[in-house]
């Protein structure tokens, strides 16, 4: 029999943790020939998630399992240590707001044994119930992160996928410090085949991902997968020296050849100073975004730490 690993991260969860487990369950006894196991991780939640994930452990010991984070670790460590302890030959990756279909799974897993595949994944085809300037900077991040990195992010992907063992172990060998799942899940390679589904509104509790949240994310997997910033951190630089150069020899050829034509006003020498000045600093940070994540791989500290682990 195959052994189905589903990972779920969990972040003050509490209401939907119950709700998940049963809406899964009635979705996996379809599955023939197919043993499960659930790795709930625990992301150092305030709330009563702990408590809800321990007791459907201790329903279910023998095919549920948890991990409790010692903090807050961010998603990006709790599917890492998810795919760590799993042990499917197939493993799948949910997120507990019953935003990806559980009704998917016994497709998605048809789909890789039949098909020459490692990978089937799931996207969204509408963003239904999202506010609209979430959605529009969720595609404008699409295209620009495809548009400089080499490592295609396919538009509405989602971290729901069905992977095969040999993907699995793969991803695990990348041990960067800096994590962004869905650069990593393309980069490794594999054939993928995507499922398109509509947008499902979470049916309880509220999103901890906040729009700040989400762009602090979106920077993350840009740098994390393009030194794009980089050249156009040279190329800025660059063409405000030339331009700074073209600007002096007009300067000086107008006062050659036209006496008294200078402009003299403090005005308008700040705001040079503060425009080169600005873009000084915008190079500057775009360099140290890269030298942060290098200092923080370098330091090797664990991606997470493990407070406690069921049997």
């Amino acid at each position: 029999m195959d052994k189905l690993s589903i990972i779920v991260p969990c972040f003050n969860e509490e209401e939907m943790i119950p709700v998940f487990f049963d809406e899964v369950q009635k979705n996996i006894t379809k599955l023939t020939n197919v043993i499960t196991e659930y790795w709930f991780i625990n992301d150092g939640s305030s709330d009563k998630s702990l408590e809800k994930i321990k007791a459907i452990y201790l329903n279910n010991k023998d095919f549920v399992h948890f991990i409790d984070f010692s903090r807050n670790f961010g998603k990006e460590a709790a599917l890492l240590a998810g795919l760590e302890n799993a042990t499917g030959d197939y493993v799948v990756v949910m997120d507990v707001d019953l935003q990806d279909p559980p009704e998917l799974i016994e497709r998605m897993l048809a789909i890789l044994k039949e098909e020459d595949i490692d990978c089937v994944g799931t996207r969204r085809v509408n963003r239904d119930g999202e506010p609209a300037i979430r959605s529009f900077f969720a595609n404008m991040f699409y295209k620009v992160i495809n548009l400089i990195s080499s490592t295609p992010i396919v538009n509405g992907a989602r971290d729901f996928r069905l992977m095969s063992r040999k993907m699995v172990d793969s991803i695990l060998q990348l041990t960067e410090y800096n994590r962004f799942s869905k650069g990593i899940f393309s980069w490794v390679g594999f054939k993928t085949k995507y499922i398109e589904y509509t947008n499902v509104e979470r049916k309880k509790g509220a999103t901890s991902w906040s729009f700040w949240s989400l762009l602090r994310y979106s920077i993350d997997g840009i740098t994390d997968f393009s030194e794009a910033p980089l050249s156009i951190a040279s190329w800025v630089g660059s063409l405000s020296f030339i331009g700074s150069i073209l600007g002096i020899i007009f300067i000086v050829v107008r006062a050659l050849i036209i006496p008294g034509s200078s402009v003299y006003g403090w005005a308008s020498l700040i705001c040079v100073f503060l425009l080169f000045g600005g873009i000084q600093l915008l190079c500057l940070g775009i360099v140290g975004k890269y030298i942060g994540k290098i200092y923080l791989q370098t330091k090797n500290r664990p991606i997470f730490i493990v407070k406690e682990k069921s049997e």
